[in-house]
């Protein structure tokens, strides 16, 4: 056999399918062991909402000439967590809130059906409730949507906009949260 090229002759060590698994097994084991150390020396990550400064795109939307249906001010203990706000040919508002119990409520105002909005953001099978009555600044009268999964939803049309209040919060804190709107 060719010494330069070492055609025809093995290799320097012995592949086998016990080497292959001890390989595995040794490979696995101190992935497992570097996981288990990392988690020793890793702090705890923090998961709190970050608060969002949601006045400031109100003024912004005011600034461009943009109605936004919006609260006068927030609950005792709940926190704006996102916010947008979109001007242009499809403007669009929407803020979210945890309340002081973590239960969410959101707000959406788009140029588009109430259909749509609640399709998109209480469920694709959301059904349509008795009309509901809380005043405020906005409307007296809302249209109730819930789904088999515990969210409800208030719409009402504002000119060419659909408004619709959301979430998976029981209903007396929505119905506070709509008792806050105003334009």
């Amino acid at each position: 056999m060719d010494r330069v090229s070492g055609q025809g002759r093995p290799s320097r060590y012995t592949r086998s399918f016990g080497g292959m698994t001890g390989a595995l097994i040794v490979t696995v084991l101190f992935v497992i062991a570097f996981v288990a150390w990392r988690g020793l020396f890793r702090t705890d990550t923090d998961d709190t909402p970050q608060p969002v400064e949601w006045q400031e795109s109100v003024e912004l939307a005011d600034q461009a000439g943009l109605e936004v249906v919006r609260p006068r001010e927030l609950p005792a203990g709940w926190t704006a967590t996102s916010v947008e706000l979109k001007a242009g040919d499809d403007p669009r508002w929407g803020l979210g809130v945890l309340t002081d119990e973590g239960d969410f409520v959101g707000i959406r105002q788009q140029d588009t059906s109430v259909d749509a909005l609640v399709e998109l953001y209480v469920d694709e099978k959301a059904e349509a409730g008795d009309d509901a009555t809380v005043p405020s600044e906005i409307t007296d009268t809302w249209q109730t949507w819930s789904d088999d999964g515990g969210d409800h939803g208030f719409s009402t049309e504002v000119g060419d906009e659909a408004v619709l209040v959301y979430g998976s919060a029981p209903v007396e804190d929505i119905e506070t949260y709509l008792g806050l709107l105003t334009q």
